[in-house]
């Protein structure tokens, strides 16, 4: 199966304003090693693909948190080369889970330049429906946190009902997850100093973090396997009979 990240078909306008960046940032991104090269295609014009936006949204994110430069050209220089455009959205939910909960109110180009394209009525409709943004005045009070996310899923083949479902299905059980690691770690440290417990739980909090995105990441893929393979043997049996 093709996709975009192996047939790049984006112009770098295009790339831009799917990530919500100047063209300007893109070419100084690609001049720093930061975005790897497009590909060049007919009339050398360069494309890009979903690798490309992946690893913008990263570079946007480390932004966003207040790395320098300096900074987000060293923690990119440590990722693998051959990272996939999944693996670069894990390192951003991991980096975007340390921000701090953030709830602003915005005007409407505002709220477009943040999502990073225009957005229909029907957009803000469904938004509001996933509880992201909510009308205020003449502006949007918008959770910032979560603005990109609901709106790579509006993309997606799905009704609203099904993404309110998969919602309150993620919320329930991460929870649940939560609540009993909290008790786990609360009764590993039930004899030490507050300070202590303080410390512990800083240092545990990224471990946990990452551990939860890694083994759910690698559940979800075996559960797409599976689910892949019962329907390749459901079309086999059609062929046969």
């Amino acid at each position: 199966m093709t996709t975009e990240a192996e047939d790049p078909t984006l112009t770098i306008d295009e790339l831009a304003a799917r990530s919500g960046v100047t063209v300007r940032t893109v070419r100084f991104y690609g001049t720093r090693g930061l975005l790897p090269p497009p590909e060049i295609g007919p009339r050398r014009v360069g494309r890009y693909g979903h690798a490309h936006l992946a690893r913008l949204a990263l570079i946007e994110e480390l932004r966003l948190q207040g790395m320098t430069l300096a900074a987000i050209e060293r923690y990119l220089s440590r990722l693998p080369a051959d990272l996939t455009e999944q693996d670069l959205a894990v390192h951003r939910a991991v980096v975007s889970s340390w921000a701090p909960e953030a709830v602003e109110t915005v005007g409407r180009t505002e709220l477009d330049r943040r999502a990073g394209r225009p957005l229909t009525d029907d957009d803000v409709r469904r938004l509001a429906a996933m509880d992201v943004l909510a009308a205020e005045g003449d502006g949007w009070r918008v959770d910032t946190g979560m603005l990109r996310l609901a709106v790579q899923l509006l993309d997606l083949p799905f009704s609203q009902e099904v993404i309110l479902a998969a919602r309150t299905t993620l919320l329930d059980h991460s929870r649940a997850a939560a609540q009993e690691l909290a008790d786990l770690l609360r009764g590993a440290v039930a004899e030490r100093d507050t300070a202590d417990v303080r410390s512990l739980s800083a240092h545990m909090q990224p471990l946990v973090v990452q551990a939860l995105l890694t083994t759910f990441q690698r559940s979800l893929r075996q559960e797409v396997r599976e689910w892949l393979a019962d329907a390749d043997t459901g079309r086999g049996r059609g062929d046969e009979d």
